[in-house]
């Protein structure tokens, strides 16, 4: 057994002190879906709904063994201030967290929850950069101990812990085929992928990014880790600007064609359906992996064994109107649109004729008048068919209305949804 094997075994079984293992659950929906047999490693059911506790735990124990006693310190608003609130209040030790000022109440109150009177919140700034910052110094100035959310073998370590955790309790029989793993900063997917190859594991593994944050796609394709200087941050814990170090030294053997990029919008439709099919609450991050089930090719998931990680299930319902918008417009039965519109009396109710009969208005709002007899209109439609649209758009063409449709306008996206 290598020393790798061996630190995620000692995780493992010291990280039963703290929580029972994590469900592997085969869902038949999905299985049923994709004439697969799909297996969820249900990381949403861990204490603090996600599989960062694990990286947390194995980290903070080791400093501990070592004789470091605290205060424990990290900056995160999400999963990750969380697992360390839970393990600090188990090991009766003080940890600081910081948060930017932006941080919603939710979160903050869920984290102190978890961590009493073992933890203090402090909020800093507005983004994440200026409370990292803080945490640094105050780290640096009290001697405090910085605990890293990815980029460390510690952490890493615990991480693997799913791994360890999926093969022990796959049924008598099953081989995974492929596994699917979201990846942010890589800590989870790099313990996962070492794991699985030196215990001698053959499956095939495809790593999952939010199209809008490809940190790790554009580091294989550099061959060198890359700083995204801009990135969409709808999937955060999954968006990142860049893959941690020791994570990409792991990963780097892999090609780009490895990683699968999820639309956001499209991963909306995935959060609503385990939502209402399966009753699965999962954060857009959890759901990446079970979204990306959608691009395996037919010789990819016909037949085979598939482990998906559901790695968190922290979902904000305070987004689910956004998730909702979002679903909609990815499946097509959602558009808006701007018209230029005569000022005349029956002008408003010669365009409603033109709806059709499963044609909803969602939103209606005058913009300004851009000519002395015209206004400009912003209209947002819902329909139950996508090539309900291709009627209509042709209705407000033969009546002679001058349009257009910004649904997919990156400007208009942020004021739109």
């Amino acid at each position: 057994m290598s020393d790798f094997l061996s630190a995620v075994a000692d995780a493992t079984q010291a990280m039963r002190e703290l929580f029972p293992e994590t469900p592997l659950q085969e869902n038949a929906f999905l299985s049923q879906k994709y004439g697969a047999r799909i297996f969820l490693k249900r990381e949403d059911l861990s204490p603090v709904r996600s599989y960062k506790i694990r990286g947390a735990f194995n980290f903070i124990r080791k400093r501990l063994a070592e004789g470091l006693g605290g205060p424990f310190v990290c900056a995160s608003a999400g999963n990750h201030a969380q697992g360390l609130a839970f393990v600090c209040k188990h090991f009766d030790k003080q940890g600081v967290i910081f948060m930017p000022v932006t941080t919603p109440l939710q979160k903050i109150a869920k984290t102190r929850a978890f961590g009493g009177d073992n933890v203090e919140i402090r909020l800093v700034g507005d983004y994440f950069d200026d409370c990292n910052r803080a945490a640094i110094d105050y780290a640096a100035a009290e001697g405090a101990v910085m605990v890293p959310p990815f980029d460390h073998e510690d952490i890493i370590e615990g991480q693997a812990s799913v791994a360890a955790e999926a093969l022990a309790q796959a049924p008598a029989g099953v081989a995974f085929d492929r596994v699917i793993v979201a990846v942010g900063g890589g800590g989870l997917s790099s313990g996962l992928t070492r794991y699985f190859a030196e215990t001698g594991e053959t499956a095939a593994f495809t790593l999952v990014e939010p199209a809008g944050a490809p940190s790790l796609r554009k580091s294989l394709e550099a061959g060198e880790r890359v700083q995204l200087k801009r990135f969409d941050n709808f999937v955060d814990g999954a968006a990142v600007g860049q893959v941690g170090a020791t994570p990409f030294d792991v990963l780097k053997r892999y090609a780009p064609r490895d990683v699968t990029l999820v639309p956001e919008d499209r991963l909306c439709t995935t959060i609503i359906e385990m939502l209402n099919v399966e009753g699965v609450v999962l954060e857009p991050a959890g759901a990446l992996t079970v979204d990306a089930l959608k691009d395996l090719s037919p010789s990819e998931r016909l037949n085979k064994t598939v482990l998906c990680i559901a790695s968190g299930g922290n979902f904000d319902f305070e987004r689910l109107a956004e998730v909702k918008e979002r679903a909609l417009h990815a499946e097509g039965l959602k558009k808006y649109f701007v018209l230029r519109m005569p000022q005349r009396p029956g002008a408003l109710k010669d365009f409603l004729n033109l709806l059709g009969p499963e044609d909803d208005i969602t939103r209606f709002e005058y913009l300004k008048k851009s000519a002395r007899n015209f206004g400009s209109v912003l209209i947002g439609i819902e329909t139950r068919d996508p090539a309900n649209f291709a009627g209509l758009m042709a209705r407000m063409n033969d009546n002679g209305l001058a349009w257009q449709d910004i649904t997919d306008n990156e400007l208009m996206s942020g004021i739109l949804v």
